[in-house]
């Protein structure tokens, strides 16, 4: 490859962990904030009598310039060669209100942020810092930058362009700019994850009921969502979405009281601002849109364009989605439960997801954690799930069969997704033809078994079991011909020998970033002996191919006649981008004798072994290889376009079916997890009630059995007339395991999953709320007990007849009185105003006596509240058991002391514990209840409650 003026040395730029200069600290722009950090402003005017270096006076420098003039918010990534490089310049902007030395500092921050070397060079009379890796490292570096960092990253590509003075020149343009929520198919992307980018707008003055439009999509799959929801909520609709990144309009970041930036505090997502400057036509979906949803959808396009830039891809309408059609989950308890991913152990391992999961794709598995953050709250739905899992579940070889099958799928959202972004090649399009075929043969298996059954059973065949699959499969489309125009256009191998080498186009480049990589070398293409079009596939393919062959025939009939008239057994046609079109000698000292006498050979070169000669003859059939391999290749890359064309005509029904396979592969876990784990199908109804007879925790029971140890299962009934539990016991005796084992069954069965009982009919639940663990928010000045009161706050208000209520040890932070006194208030408020359904679990056994047990059923207004407790087996050489076994009544004694000793306390405190304990009960030390009759009359002498 020819220098370039504007090139510079590569050895400066390599990769190296070595050590780096060290520099002050950068002060870089950033792009988003965080949990602690947020965007600083931009800085005022440079004072006059600032020091103003020179620009180098090179190409290279003042496109730097101009790119960084355009995206003064990224670390900007400019590709030289085989490179990215960053790099740093010691000057200002008279065109900008603040000071790019920040911006032309880049290299020293990027070099600390990737731990590369940092160096530096004279640049245009100046020595300017470098850093860089090669551009195979491009992915690994972008996963530091974005995904960990937080940054926001523009990459800059060298396009060539035509120059009069027969040296390459090479433009150089931003592309794209990789933020955390707009990746596309980076290989750090996690795929059994989404990456959602999110943008919230508010169209009225904050409030806690003001509304908020939401709209979200992922880059990489394009699925695209949007709902309306308020301030209050959007915090719970963050944690359930679990954006990669939010993108907020530009005037909310001077409002630092809005809602909506104090929800975004207590959540890690990288959040950025965007002035929305497009108008948005969601064609049919405009009139049931709400106005803060059109303003979210055009601030997400507008951020969506200003950084996706050559791969902006075409937007389908959103898929509007409604508060009423599923169980909403508040915030905490999608974390306090460990739905989607583990407390203790991070990441997914310990949670319900992980504890349930059995899909065989990676899209299967996103769609799953979809589903266990949002239930359904439809019966049909629900029931129509149900019966598909029980479909597979009771034809063990019919799942075995299908999820066999399923695994030769790829992952279709992605992948259409694509090439609508321009980035899909022909291994992609292999990998849709595949899938198709997938999809085709699991229909064709599914028939199949149907048929059998019917000839098996005769009259006793229910079709009506099939119904389920039938009503799935029927939304599916058909793409035999889309497949077979693919089939008919790719192939494994070509024509073209794999030994023939071909010439090196004049006009080829290795530089050039083409929108279909395999394209961006068609040399290398041609002499991999493998065409990517099969001949077949059009005239005009196979009459290049035809051309080419006889071309290459006349080439191997040419080389032969040199060596045997010119007597040069070691002679051979080349090409290479030092000589272009040369006869090669690899031994010369014996060969050249004829070759030098005539007149038809001018040596252009010479080694000590070697020779090389300009020939026309040659020039002129290898010149004509090339035109040809050059025009096949042409001709190929259009019949490639033309089928990407089609698959992006189709994108939208591909992602249909994707997802109706998606369904199945969650039926089809759900069906052996039933089989594996002895889970049943529970019924669904419309009523308040709660009935679960064994009912097991799906993530404990793993654990347990995982140690060859049995989970104690527990039943539960909730009806109108006892519709509150309070449960007392001991320590570690299992009551916050049961609680959080009727909220998991709940969101199970709301799935369509079968759930861990011998039996259970449960009443559909319209908003599930848990207050179960608690830690204090230092950031956000709040200890312990104010987040638990705050958790208690928010229950309180917003909880419905339809709801499902876990509340574990509330009062605990404060004094014993304070606390019963909150934990009284709190079941008398679920009790009489919210009417819940509601399981309250606490160690102030003094509360039982205020609430009126055991004679709470016959008088006071307490009379549907019901009383559970554990219990502590002893024995007589002092060891005791846990049953984790729950009975009615109420255990007055919390058993703490002996937690305390299985937790190591040494000896001598315990005694010192156990006198004290002897002192306050002999004392009758906080013993002191007031009368339930006397507690009801002072309740109700207040004309406000």
């Amino acid at each position: 490859m020819l220098p370039r003026e504007d090139d510079t040395c590569n050895t400066l730029t390599k990769l190296s962990n070595g050590s780096r200069k060290r520099g002050r600290k950068p002060k870089v722009l950033s792009n988003a904030l965080s949990t602690n950090t947020r965007a600083p402003t931009r800085k005022q005017n440079v004072q006059e009598d600032e020091t103003v270096d020179d620009l180098p006076r090179t190409g290279l420098a003042r496109e730097i310039h101009d790119n960084l003039n355009q995206f003064p918010h990224c670390l900007l990534l400019t590709r030289v060669g085989q490179f990215y490089e960053a790099r740093r310049f010691r000057w200002y902007s008279p065109h900008l209100t603040y000071p790019l030395q920040s911006y032309f500092e880049q290299a020293v921050e990027i070099a600390q942020l990737l731990n590369i070397k940092l160096t530096s060079r004279k640049w245009g009379g100046q020595r300017v810092h470098m850093c860089g890796f090669p551009i195979m490292h491009l992915d690994k570096y972008l996963k530091v930058l974005v995904q960990q960092n937080k940054r926001f990253v523009a990459l800059c590509e060298e396009f060539p362009r035509h120059s009069d003075f027969g040296v390459k020149e090479f433009e150089r343009r931003v592309v794209r700019v990789v933020t955390p929520g707009t990746l596309i198919d980076e290989p750090f992307l996690n795929p059994y994850e989404n990456n959602y980018l999110l943008a919230a707008s508010t169209i009225e003055e904050p409030s806690l009921q003001s509304p908020v439009g939401l709209a979200w999509i992922d880059v990489s799959t394009g699925e695209f969502f949007s709902e309306c929801s308020t301030c209050e909520q959007f915090l719970d609709e963050l944690a359930r979405i679990n954006p990669k990144e939010v993108v907020l309009d530009e005037k909310l970041r001077s409002i630092s009281s809005h809602p909506i930036l104090l929800a975004l505090g207590e959540e890690s997502a990288c959040v950025s601002y965007i002035q929305p400057t497009l108008v948005t036509h969601t064609r049919s979906t405009d009139a049931s849109l709400s106005t803060a949803e059109v303003s979210s959808i055009n601030l997400l396009n507008t951020f969506l364009r200003a950084n996706l830039l050559e791969y902006m891809p075409a937007i389908s309408p959103p898929k509007q989605e409604a508060k009423s059609d599923r169980m909403q989950i508040d915030s905490h308890t999608i974390k306090a439960l460990e739905i989607r991913e583990g407390f203790v152990e991070g990441g997914t391992k310990g949670s319900l997801f992980s504890a349930i999961k059995r899909t065989t794709t990676t899209s299967g598995a996103r769609l799953l954690a979809r589903w266990l953050c949002s239930p359904s709250t439809s019966l049909s739905e629900i029931n129509a799930r149900q019966s598909l899992v029980s479909l597979f579940f009771t034809r063990p070889h019919l799942r075995a069969d299908v999820i066999h099958l399923l695994r030769g799928s790829e992952d279709i959202g992605r992948v259409s997704q694509k090439f609508l972004l321009g980035r899909g090649d022909v291994s992609d399009l292999l990998a849709l033809s595949r899938t198709v075929n997938v999809w085709s043969t699991i229909k064709h298996r599914i028939d199949e078994e149907r048929r059998l059954e019917r000839m098996e059973k005769d009259e006793g065949f229910n079709d009506e079991d099939w119904n389920s699959i039938d009503s799935l499969l029927s939304r599916m489309l058909d793409f035999h011909e889309l497949t077979k125009r693919i089939v008919s256009a790719i192939g494994d191998g070509g024509g073209l020998s794999s030994s023939v080498e071909l010439p090196e186009p004049v006009s080829a480049t290795v530089t050039s970033p083409e929108p279909t990589e395999m394209y961006a070398n068609g040399t290398s293409y041609l002499n991999s002996g493998k065409c990517l079009i099969k001949p077949s596939f059009s005239q005009k393919i196979a009459t290049l191919h035809l051309r080419l062959k006889e071309l290459l025939e006349e080439r191997v009939r040419l080389e032969l006649h040199f060596q045997e008239t010119y007597n040069a057994p070691s002679l051979s046609l080349r090409s290479s981008p030092a000589h272009g079109l040369h006869v090669h000698l690899t031994k010369a000292k014996r060969d050249r004798a004829k070759l030098d006498g005539s007149a038809n050979f001018v040596g252009i070169s010479e080694s000590a072994t070697t020779k090389c000669y300009f020939n026309k003859q040659w020039s002129q059939l290898g010149g004509q290889i090339s035109e040809t391999a050059m025009t096949l290749i042409d001709a190929e890359k259009e019949a490639f376009e033309g089928l990407r064309a089609e698959v992006n005509l189709y994108a939208p029904a591909l992602r249909r079916n994707a997802h109706i396979l998606d369904e199945l592969d969650i039926a089809l876990g759900f069906a052996n997890l039933a089989a594996e784990m002895n889970f049943i199908r529970p019924v669904l109804t419309d009523d308040a009630s709660y009935q679960v007879l064994d009912g097991r925790h799906p993530s404990v029971e793993l654990g347990l059995l995982t140690s060859g140890r049995v989970f104690t299962s527990n039943s539960l009934e909730m009806t109108p007339e006892s519709r509150l539990h309070v449960i007392t016991g001991p320590n570690m005796a299992g009551k916050s395991t049961f609680l959080r084992q009727a909220a998991l069954i709940t969101i199970m069965a709301q799935i369509g999953s079968f759930v861990p009982a011998s039996s259970a009919s449960i009443g559909i639940v319209d908003k599930l709320f848990s207050r179960i663990g608690a830690k204090d928010d230092l950031f956000h000045d709040r200890s312990t007990f104010m987040v638990e009161m705050l958790e208690t706050a928010e229950i309180l208000r917003r909880a419905t007849p339809r709801s499902l209520v876990i509340m574990d040890e509330v009062g605990r932070g404060t004094t014993v009185r304070d606390g019963l006194a909150i934990a009284f208030a709190t079941v008398h408020h679920l009790s009489l105003h919210n009417k819940c359904r509601a399981l309250f679990a606490t160690h102030f056994h003094e509360l039982a006596d205020m609430l009126g047990y055991p004679e709470h059923k016959s008088r006071g207004p307490h009379g549907h509240i019901s009383f559970f407790c554990t219990d502590v087996h002893e024995t007589d050489d002092d060891h005791f058991a846990y049953s984790y076994r729950l009975r009615p009544g109420v255990n007055r004694d919390s058993h703490g002391l002996k937690v305390a000793q299985l937790a190591g306390m040494p000896q001598v405190a315990m005694q010192v514990a156990r006198n004290a304990l002897s002192w306050l009960n002999n004392n009758r030390v906080y013993s002191t209840i007031l009368p339930y009759s006397e507690v009801i009359r002072s309740i109700q002498a207040d004309p406000d409650i």
